[in-house]
Parts: structure tokens; sequence; C-alpha cells
């Protein structure tokens, strides 16, 4: 199938613009929902919307959230929560905004977290819900995450990191210092989706980068230990932390087998680890 082209759109959430795209048409469900990472965007997503909906036959949408991209600023300090109030308070916004009715969230690093709170939710599954496929999740901290990060402040300060952020956020700064600062906070180490993942009531992919900079197979073996439905670990030894970009095939090939369209072969090892 031809790699649709982006349809840009911007929604309107209580009173502030959100930029958003879609590839595809809407009309078979579920729609593959993208959240992004802690510097994400649209933009940032590069062309694996449209191989993902050329691959899939599916329609895929994604958005910048508030202080990222195009979408309007949001003021900062942001709270160490924040993860937890983009998944339960901005998200069904967005979704309602853009008419999105059933989906898969598919979330890459802090876009994964806020798909997996938005998935364990207090008080009820969400029945549009129909699968989750997080790609570098972070369900607790691990030091070595704390200090990549560290590192990336300094490269935000005295290296290059900011004009290069620049081309894809209106607001730079706030898109850095927001997700920076939250993480480097003292209370941030108790970030920790125990809960949220033991509540999750559809099926989840994990896609894993053997040479993650900010995680490592803890947290999928997190996941499969508290999760009470099917989850599923695809470890990519030879990326990062981002293995939908540096190591598309194999990962395509995993989300289609997950989505049952596809060949079951992956490229990947597959790791199954008991509950």
């Amino acid at each position: 199938m031809t790699a649709p082209p982006m349809r840009p759109v911007t929604l309107v959430v209580e009173g502030a613009r959100v930029e958003a795209a879609w590839w595809g048409e809407p009309r078979a469900a579920p729609v593959l929902v993208l959240l992004h990472e802690g510097l994400g965007s649209v933009g940032l997503w590069r062309d694996f919307p449209a191989r993902l909906a050329a691959a899939t036959g599916r329609a895929v949408f994604a958005f910048s959230r508030f202080g990222y991209g195009g979408s309007d600023p949001r003021p900062l300090p942001w709270p160490i929560t924040y993860m937890h109030e983009e998944a339960l308070e901005v998200l069904p916004r967005v979704l309602e905004a853009a008419g999105i009715g059933p989906h898969v969230l598919v979330g890459h690093s802090d876009g994964a977290s806020i798909a997996s709170i938005a998935a364990g939710r207090q008080g009820g599954a969400d029945p549009q819900l129909a699968g989750l496929v997080l790609i570098a999740p972070h369900f607790f901290v691990e030091d070595m995450a704390l200090e990549a990060i560290a590192a990336a402040r300094v490269a935000y300060d005295e290296g290059d990191l900011r004009p290069r952020l620049a081309r894809y956020h209106a607001n730079p700064d706030i898109a850095f210092r927001g997700w920076n600062l939250s993480w480097l906070a003292p209370g941030f180490r108790a970030f920790d989706l125990r809960d949220e993942v033991a509540r999750w009531s559809v099926p989840a992919l994990i896609l894993q980068g053997g040479a993650d900079p900010y995680g490592t197979m803890a947290q999928p073996q997190f996941a499969e230990r508290v999760a009470r439905v099917p989850v599923r670990t695809r470890l990519l030894d030879e990326a990062r932390h981002a293995p939908h970009l540096e190591t598309p095939e194999p990962a395509l090939a995993a989300i289609l087998a997950f989505l049952a369209v596809g060949d079951e072969a992956s490229g990947g090892k597959e790791v199954h680890y008991s509950a």
C-alpha cells in the first residue's frame, strides 16, 4: 500500500490550539493514535506515521501536546504529575475534538507512560481503547535515565540541542524545560505506574531497544510481571531509545503481528516472562 500523505489539522481544546495530523482516512477502526516522547512533536515522528498507515491500512493520528511543536504553550514549571494530567485530562479531550472512537494508543517514551496511565485509569476501562503499543516506556525511574536526562540539560545549555529542537518546536525552552526539570525534580524518583499497569484491560506490545540509554529490560519485565493482560515484549538489540526510527522494519513487523494484520516474523527477539 502506498504511504498516505500527512494531512495537518488544528484542533481547539478548551480554547487552546493543538497541532495535529492524520495519515489515511479513519474508515477502518481502530485508529492508531500516536503519543510522542518527552521532546517530541508531530514532526519528530518523521516518516513513521506514514509507514505505519501504509503497513497496517489503518488511519494514524498524531498530535503535539501543549508546549510542543506548533501547539499552544504550557506555562512552566510543569508539575511532576504532568504525565498523569496529560493522560487523564488532556488526552480524552483531544480524542473527542478529533472525533476518534475505537483506537490503539501507540506511545513513545513519555508518550508510552501517558498511554499506560490512560489505559489504567481508575474507575473503569475505556471501552474505546483496543490495545497498547509502548515504545521504550517508563513505568518507574532508573538511575541511567536520570543520568541521560542530566546530560541532555548540558547538551541543551552548552551544545547544539536547543537549535535542533527549535526546528520542530515553536517554544523549545518550554518543551525542553518542562520535560527536563520535571524528571530531574527530587520528587520524581517516586514515579511508579504499578497501580496503573495492574488495571490494564487490553493487551500490550512493548518495543525495547537493546542499547537504550534511558531504560533497560527491567521496564518490560515490570509490565509483564504486574499486568493481568497479555503483554508481548520485542527486544531490538541494535536500537537505542527510538526503535521505530532506528530499526523501523522489525519494529513495524512486530506492530503488524500484534495487530494481527502482518507477518509474525519481526526480526527481533521475542521475550516472555511469567506473570
